[in-house]
C-alpha cells in the first residue's frame, strides 16, 4: 500500500523532480486530461469528484509517509487542480497551453480563499483544497479568454 500511496500522490514519480515539481506534475496531467476529454460533462465532472477524494486520500498519506506537512513530492493535488481548469473546454493545443499557464499562476500566487486553505486546512484536504481555487479562478479566466478570442 504504502508503493501505491508514493506512485499516486507523486503522480507517477514526477513529484521527486530536484526543481518544480509542482510545475512537472501539471504537465504530467496533460495525458489524463485528454483521456477524460472524450467524456461527457457529466461524466467528467463525477470522475473529478471521485478523484477529488482519491487525492486528498492520498496526499493525506503520503504526508504520514514523506513525514513533511504538504511535502513538495505530493503533486496529485497539481493534477485535480489542472483537470479542474480544463472542465468543459475543447481539447486542443491552444487550450491545454493556456489552461497550464493560468493554472501554474493562479496556484503559486494562491489568491484567497486558496492561501486559506494552504495555511490552516490540515491533512489530505488542506493539500488539495488550495489547488482546487486555483483550478476554479484558472476555469473561469480559460472559459472568458476562449469565449472572447
Amino acid at each position: 500500500m504504502r508503493r501505491f500511496v508514493i506512485l499516486s500522490a507523486t503522480w507517477f514519480g514526477t513529484g521527486f523532480s530536484p526543481v518544480a515539481s509542482g510545475t512537472v506534475g501539471t504537465l504530467a496531467a496533460i495525458p489524463l486530461y485528454l483521456v477524460l476529454a472524450r467524456l461527457s460533462l457529466p461524466l467528467y465532472l463525477l470522475t473529478l469528484l471521485g478523484f477529488f477524494f482519491y487525492a486528498c486520500w492520498a496526499s493525506d498519506r503520503a504526508e504520514v509517509i514523506f513525514g513533511e506537512k504538504d511535502s513538495g513530492k505530493i503533486v496529485i493535488d497539481e493534477v485535480i487542480g489542472f483537470l479542474i481548469t480544463m472542465t468543459g473546454v475543447p481539447c486542443s493545443w491552444q487550450g491545454i497551453v493556456a489552461g497550464f499557464f493560468l493554472f501554474r499562476f493562479f496556484d503559486i500566487t494562491k489568491i484567497p480563499p486558496a492561501r486559506f486553505f494552504d495555511r490552516r486546512v490540515k491533512n489530505g484536504y488542506g493539500v488539495v483544497l488550495d489547488d482546487v481555487v486555483a483550478g476554479i479562478y484558472a476555469a473561469i479566466v480559460l472559459h472568458l479568454l476562449l469565449r472572447f478570442m
